[in-house]
Order: C-alpha cells, then structure tokens, then sequence
C-alpha cells in the first residue's frame, strides 16, 4: 500500500514537473519570437532606411548630371552663337578687302590713262617746238657740266637752261654714276617751271629705270606733289602712301607722311 501510494506520488510530481517544464519552454519560445520580431523589424527598418538613402543620393547624383549637362549645352550654345559671329565678321573683312582690291586697281588704272595721256601731250608738245635749242658746249668733265647744271637750276632758278645742260650730260655720259640724277632734276627743272605733267613723265621714268636707287624714293614723292598741284589729290595720295610703303625708312616717307597728314 504503501508502495503504490509512492508510486502515485512520483507520477503526480512528474506531470507537475512536466507541466512546469513545458510552461517554461512555451515562455522561452514566446520570447525568442518576440526577439526574432524586433530584430525583424529593425532589419526591415534598416532596409527601408538604406533605401531611402540609396534614392536620395541616386537622386541627388541624377540632378548634378542634370546640371551639368545644362551647362555643357549652355556653353555650346555659346560657343555656336560665338562661331557664328565669328563667321560673319570674317566674312566683312574679306568682302571689306575684296572692296580695297576694286578701288586700288580702279585708281591704278584711272593713273595709268592719265599717265599716257600726258605722255600724249608732251610728245604733241615737242613736236610743236618752232626752233630748237641749240646744244652748250659741252664742258671739259661730266662732273663739271652736272655742276653747272645744278647751279642754274638751284641757285638761278633758271629751270630751262638747267635742263638743257642736263640733257647734254645724259646725252653725252649716258653711263655716267651721275646719270640718276641728272634725271631726277630734270623733273625738278619742270616741276619748278610748273609743267607738272612734264615733271610726272619725268619722274617716271627715274622710277622705272632706277626703282632701287635712293633717287626712285625721291621721284616717286616728287611725282605725288605734282599730281598734287595739278589738282587730283586722289592720285596724289595713292603716291604717296606707296612711297611710305615701298621706302619705309626713308627721309621721302617722313615727307610723304607729314604731307598726308597735312592733305586730311
């Protein structure tokens, strides 16, 4: 009796103990799901943070590429507007050159029909000499008769008798150092007669037989007063901006540049 009643004792402690271990372990498994929940649940809010942080900053990269690609078709609409007007301004020039080109080959021509209409007139004027001069005497040296020559023109004033002696000298000392010279004052005889055509004939020809000779800067200024003095300024001035162009160092283009300035 006394065994069983022990028996039934230890299996009413078992099942109280059972109960107890399994109220236990419900607990334990409610607060690891509870457990499993949080950390759920700040895992999914981890997730929706990093998201939120992803797009802002997507966004945010998106609106500087935005930004830049603005100023980069800003700066090329510029840059077109710029070439533009580029194009437009090198275009004036070109024609403002094509322009210059027509006037100067305009003046060169108008130049060249008066240059050899006063070589018309003078070939008329020579042929119309009732008696001609009768040559001086030829003096003993070159050097002495380009003298005398010189001396009637500059100290005398007297431009015909000048030019006579000097005519002899290239006549008879064609080859002479002298003989540029004599040429040039020729021309400044005329000049001084104020037979301005002459004189630009003569001058002329100074030119195109000694362009590189010191003399041709000479005769080239000289040549621009004498169309000067005739009245055709136009002419006048092409000269004498071609003797500061063609002798830029020369005393004749400080001449020609004061009288330009003068002309305005």
């Amino acid at each position: 009796m006394k065994t069983w009643m022990k028996g039934m004792l230890i299996l009413a402690l078992a099942g109280s103990l059972s109960g107890c271990a399994t109220a236990q372990r419900a607990d334990i498994l409610e607060r690891d799901l509870e457990e499993m929940k949080r950390r759920l649940a700040t895992t999914e809010r981890g997730v929706v943070t990093l998201r939120e942080d992803q797009a802002g900053e997507l966004s945010s990269r998106l609106d500087v590429l935005a930004r830049s690609q603005a100023d980069l078709l800003a700066g090329l609409d510029s840059l077109r507007v710029e070439s533009q007007a580029q194009s437009g301004r090198f275009e004036d020039l070109v024609m403002e050159g094509n322009r210059l080109r027509e006037e100067l080959s305009l003046v060169r021509n108008d130049l060249n029909l008066k240059v050899t209409a006063l070589e018309d007139r003078l070939v008329k004027l020579q042929s119309q000499k009732e008696v001609p001069v009768a040559p001086p005497s030829a003096p003993q040296t070159p050097e002495v008769l380009y003298e005398s020559a010189l001396e009637q023109i500059q100290k005398k004033r007297n431009y015909g008798r000048g030019r006579e002696l000097l005519n002899e000298f290239l006549k008879s000392y064609p080859e002479n150092e002298l003989a540029v010279n004599a040429m040039y004052w020729v021309g400044e005889a005329y000049y001084g007669e104020k037979k301005y055509e002459n004189a630009i004939l003569q001058f002329q020809d100074v030119i195109q037989k000694y362009g590189a000779h010191p003399k041709a800067a000479s005769a080239l200024l000289k040549q621009g007063l004498a169309f000067h003095a005739l009245g055709d300024v136009k002419n006048a001035r092409v000269i004498l901006h071609k003797v500061v162009q063609t002798y830029p160092q020369s005393p004749e283009a400080q001449k020609a540049k004061k009288r330009l300035a003068d002309w305005k």
